[in-house]
């Protein structure tokens, strides 16, 4: 009905709710003085197909046991919402939580080879060893993508599918299976409602997902052209971190990666310590050592209202910082005030990978 990717969640976070949207659809720009006339238009016309619509999918959604999360929901992804493209509404079935604290993207060419295959498997491993709450986040496509949600499969991890259709079918078909399995052991995910039609377009603006979910996006193997490497300019776009797995300059499907990196486009991927040393990462034992590093707080400190919002988020566990002003809400540049203020008060203490700790009492 109007331009999804740019005014969509604008309107609808400034609005507050689809429903007063539909309420002020007569006299948007009252509300939402950007809004431009066609959209106004847009928001004029009739309705009632649309509704009618909406309601056949909520209940189809309700039968197959899919949620339907806007931007508004509670467990809408964290991540994603920071994203300024954001869809509006994701259609969403599994398991997995798809906000948990460790989430990796794993991309890469449709015509993976033997060395990408076995690098994929390297990475699912490690991370397995060290951090078994990971959940890997692909694009379902043949070749890397597949491999990655079938080596986290085998390793017993949570994985999850970013499709470029509707949850009534999966595409390709020969992914079907291991799709059934990811049901059961992490989930499948789109922005598209059921019946959509399988285009090109919508593989590419499923990439910003798979970039927008994650706290880093691994392009593990890809040629001089494709779609991981659109996947890692979306992400280096939205501040995430990007990696590439190198290969020899001869083989055409490391061409991309190699490209990557140097063009400073993404880190060099070396293994598990360095990957998790820059995102700031820490074990549970490495946790426990910080914490009994750390100094007391003051008995009687006195915190604004925004401190306290981020000493409680803190409480949770370690964040990064672009993680803190998402939940939060709070602007990017006063985040950084604030977390300095933290720090100077012994309250917080950076991490590396822009990742701040809580300092217990």
């Amino acid at each position: 009905m109007f331009n999804y990717t740019s005014e969509a969640p604008l309107i609808l976070l400034r609005a507050g709710s689809a429903k007063a949207v539909y309420e002020n659809r007569k006299n948007i720009q009252d509300i939402f003085p950007d809004a431009t006339p066609a959209l106004a238009r847009q928001l004029q016309s009739d309705w009632t197909n649309a509704l009618k619509a909406a309601e056949k999918e909520l209940e189809w959604c309700e039968k197959k046991n899919i949620k339907v999360l806007s931007l508004l929901s509670n467990g809408y992804p964290e991540r994603l919402k920071a994203c300024t493209d954001a869809p509006i509404a994701i259609f969403y079935r599994g398991t997995a939580d798809i906000n948990s604290q460790h989430m990796i993207s794993i991309v890469g060419t449709r015509e993976a080879t033997t060395y990408g295959k076995d690098s994929v498997h390297e990475i699912v491993s490690d991370l397995k060893k060290n951090f078994p709450d990971t959940i890997i986040v692909s694009g379902l496509a043949y070749g890397i993508d597949v491999c990655s949600h079938r080596e986290a499969l085998k390793a017993g991890m949570e994985t999850i599918g970013v499709v470029a259709h509707g949850l009534d079918t999966i595409y390709p078909a020969a992914n079907r299976p291991i799709a059934r399995d990811m049901l059961q052991q992490g989930g499948v995910l789109s922005e598209y409602p059921s019946g959509t039609r399988i285009e090109k377009v919508n593989f590419l603006r499923r990439n910003r997902i798979v970039a927008g979910m994650s706290d880093a996006v691994i392009v593990v193997e890809s040629k001089a052209r494709g779609g991981s490497l659109s996947t890692a300019r979306i992400a280096n776009e939205y501040n995430r971190e990007v990696f590439a797995v190198p290969g020899r300059s001869s083989d055409a499907t490391s061409a991309g990666c190699n490209e990557l990196i140097a063009a400073n486009k993404a880190i060099i991927y070396t293994g598990i310590d360095a990957l998790t040393d820059f995102l700031g990462w820490m074990s549970e034992a490495q946790r426990n050592d910080s914490i009994k590093q750390g100094v007391e707080l003051p008995l009687f400190l006195e915190l604004s209202e925004e401190e306290q919002s981020i000493v409680d988020l803190l409480r949770r566990g370690d964040m990064q910082k672009n993680m803190l002003c998402t939940i939060s809400g709070i602007p990017s540049a006063k985040l950084s005030a604030l977390l300095f203020e933290l720090e100077m008060k012994g309250v917080v203490r950076p991490l590396i990978g822009g990742v701040f700790h809580l300092i217990k009492k």
